[in-house]
């Protein structure tokens, strides 16, 4: 079953397919996306990775979470449902 990932603290110039690439070594990676401001266009520094198999997103959050990407440390842990405004 597909589980999806929150990425935090991501650096502003990380694009979708560097995000792709980064959890593509823990399996199989269904959608990764960066979240850019509507406005600018500009990275909000968070972005959100969906995995094939639960185990390999495991394995990603434990690897990564705490861990330097390009200078910064991500933070990576299960997404949450989006709360209704």
């Amino acid at each position: 079953m597909p589980k999806k990932l929150y990425v935090g603290n991501l650096p502003f110039r990380t694009n979708d397919a560097d995000l792709q690439s980064l959890f593509e070594r823990y399996g199989a990676v269904i959608s990764a996306r960066v979240i850019t401001d509507r406005d600018t266009g500009r990275s909000r520094g968070f972005g959100f990775v969906e995995m094939n198999e639960d185990s390999a997103a495991d394995e990603a959050m434990r690897a990564l979470d705490g861990n330097d990407f390009d200078g910064r440390p991500l933070r990576v842990n299960e997404a949450r449902e989006r709360e209704r405004r």
